[in-house]
């Protein structure tokens, strides 16, 4: 089995859409947890991310340029992540079809992580 990353991305209209209201948060939440608790019954949750915030900073160039949040052009935002197993890349784009996320318009971006032997 290898590791892989899902990268959640949505837009803020999406976000918007899927927390907008607590009642609407709370019925988002509870399908969440049911994939992440399917998931763990499968054995292919490895580990659990937490939901990332729309605020940040970026630090780029050799200058270590220091810029005040997210990149406002950026169609799309990462908004959390998980780790899970998988035999291969298909396997888990086949895992990352269940995320709820796609059900509300966003997107998955699974990628294999390498070990690295330090």
């Amino acid at each position: 089995m290898s590791e892989f990353v899902m990268l959640y991305r949505r837009s803020k209209e999406v976000s918007r859409e899927a927390m907008g209201t607590p009642e609407k948060a709370q019925q988002t939440m509870k399908v969440w947890q049911a994939w992440f608790a399917d998931l763990t019954d499968k054995g292919q949750l490895k580990s659990i991310g937490q939901p990332w915030d729309e605020s940040g900073k970026v630090v780029s160039g050799r200058n270590k340029t220091i810029t005040d949040g997210l990149y406002e052009e950026s169609k799309d935002i990462i908004g959390g992540y998980v780790f899970i197993e998988a035999k291969d890349l298909d396997e888990a784009a086949r895992i990352a079809s269940g995320c709820p996320i796609l059900d509300a318009g966003g997107c998955v971006e699974v990628r294999p992580v390498r070990a690295m032997n330090l």
